[in-house]
């Protein structure tokens, strides 16, 4: 029997795969909370994670089929760690086979994905269980070290000793969920910037559905996904596989927080709903390649879109998260519309409604036309008119480098109603 709520407590390896159990059901309309576990740098120095994220375990939501859509209203976002760190990140030769994030190696052993543990601080602390060597497919060129107020509004990176008096208890400043396998980035104790205030503004860099074959987490998108293409490890997929079946749950995109209102392709039968790598805060790009990775605590509402026409997200921002000019025009503006109208002959003057259309690809330029092509498909228009509509109504916005952006326009509210989505643009614009 379907649930009205789904409390998940689970994650996975670090890898979507359709073939396994699912939680659930969950009925149509109903709410899934989670408390869920930091996501890049954390898995990324976990060598047995093939991912690079932890995301939670997939919930089915019966009624979803391949085809559909899910509408994922969130309800709550709210940071539970104590601290973090993170910084701009390099790869050391040696420590995987093609892929850091989904094939690290143990240069010793030449064992991929070997058990590890934590042994001090730093970043030589995580080792092979096998040799003691130490095992890290990433390093921190320059990095940091974050503490959180108790209101979890501001933060303040800390100097060396304190850097390392957490690190020493990374797990609890952390405050990594129970089931959590990840080493927490706190260990390697980076302090290379102390006394930087920061504001939080937390988001999901990880939420959609599941993709229709395996894949690793961070790579369920066009950019990361690229990574797989031809990849000597055995997730390795071609390009023809990569857009059939990814549904770009990795967006990292700032305005994927509390409030918004997200539409995520279904292409496996109960939709596989799942969420990660919450950030404390990001500015558009995640220019560094990471931020600032917390656990939190997340509240979803989820419920079935029929029969949604394109392969990808659609999301609804906040209005403050809107560019200027995909604002809703107020009501003096539309009175001087109407008096233009009058003047110039115009019949009728468009009800239009915001949205925000993402697109990702290996590169910046090919993420932009995936996400025109995107639109036009979804409005069934010419990309032509989603260039003007962007241009004069909008702005084409930057999730994550190398490849994910939002196509977000003032677009015509007729053409939302049938594809399913105008009721959405009503509710999160009061239109």
């Amino acid at each position: 029997m379907a649930q009205r709520s789904v409390v998940v407590q689970g994650f996975t390896n670090s890898v979507l795969d359709p073939g396994e159990p699912m939680l659930g059901p969950l009925q149509n309309g109903g709410t899934i909370i989670a408390n869920t576990a930091p996501g890049c740098w954390g898995p990324m120095i976990t060598p047995r994670l093939r991912g690079g994220h932890e995301v939670t375990r997939p919930v089915f939501v019966e009624g979803a089929e391949p085809g559909d859509g899910v509408a994922i209203r969130i309800r709550d976002i709210t940071v539970t760690s104590l601290a973090t760190a993170s910084g701009h990140d390099s790869s050391p030769a040696g420590f995987c086979v093609g892929d850091p994030y989904v094939a690290a190696r143990c240069p010793v052993c030449d064992q991929i994905w070997p058990e590890t543990h934590v042994e001090g601080i730093g970043q030589d602390a995580v080792r092979c269980d096998k040799c003691g060597n130490p095992v890290k497919p990433f390093e921190i060129v320059h990095g940091y070290t974050v503490t959180f107020d108790h209101a979890h509004g501001v933060g303040l990176t800390v100097p060396r000793a304190a850097a390392d008096t957490i690190a020493r208890e990374a797990s609890h400043y952390a405050a990594l969920p129970d089931k959590s396998v990840q080493h927490s980035i706190l260990t390697y104790a980076p302090a290379d910037m102390p006394g930087v205030m920061v504001r939080l503004r937390p988001f999901l860099g990880q939420l959609g559905t599941t993709p229709s074959m395996p894949m690793p987490d961070s790579h369920n998108a066009g950019d990361f996904g690229a990574f797989l293409v031809g990849a000597p490890h055995p997730y390795a997929i071609t390009a023809e596989q990569l857009a059939t079946h990814k549904t770009d749950g990795h967006m990292d995109i700032d305005a994927v927080r509390a409030g918004a209102i997200l539409i995520a392709p279904v292409k496996v039968k109960g939709a596989g709903v799942y969420m990660g790598d919450m950030h404390a805060a990001q500015g558009d790009g995640e220019i560094a390649g990471h931020t600032m990775d917390v656990s939190g605590s997340v509240t979803l509402q989820v419920e079935v879109v029929k029969d949604y026409p394109i392969d990808g997200p659609v999301l609804f921002p906040l209005l403050e998260d809107l560019p200027p000019l995909a604002r809703p025009f107020s009501p003096a503006e539309k009175q001087a519309a109407a008096r233009l109208a009058v003047q110039w002959g115009v019949e009728a003057t468009e009800e239009l409604a915001p949205v925000s259309v993402v697109g990702t690809a290996a590169t910046m330029n090919a993420a932009i036309d995936n996400g025109l092509e995107r639109a036009a498909k979804l409005l069934g228009i010419t990309v032509a008119e989603v260039r003007n509509r962007a241009t004069v109504n909008g702005a084409i916005e930057i999730g994550r480098a190398p490849g994910v952006i939002q196509v977000t326009f003032l677009a015509p509210l007729a053409r939302l109603d049938a594809v399913g989505l105008g009721s959405y643009a009503r509710a999160q614009y009061g239109l």
